[in-house]
């Protein structure tokens, strides 16, 4: 990522829309629009996008599968009430 072309404000974008979307578009490369100095929306070509929210999917379903074989194999089951149970105490995350 090149901080000076790739991080930009909202009132740039608002004038220089059609500049920084070909940008996206020819680098492949998302923008981090900025609202009062803080990181607000990042705007993104569609292909990298797809790409991404492919390997999510991919990732899951992998995941999914190696558990399912797991089960099958005799794998311990662990109730849902025990699990967030533990992830409670561990992290201090109510679920109530």
């Amino acid at each position: 990522m090149n901080i000076t072309r790739d991080i930009q404000t909202l009132s740039e974008f608002k004038q220089n829309a059609s500049k920084l979307v070909k940008q996206v578009q020819e680098t492949g490369e998302p923008v981090v629009l900025t609202v009062n100095g803080k990181p607000a929306v990042v705007i993104q070509d569609v292909h990298s996008y797809q790409q991404m929210a492919d390997a999510e999917y991919r990732d899951s379903v992998a995941v999914l599968k190696e558990r399912m074989e797991y089960v099958k194999n005799g794998g311990e089951l662990i109730p849902a009430e025990e699990v967030f149970s533990r992830i409670s105490e561990k992290y201090g995350i109510s679920f109530e």
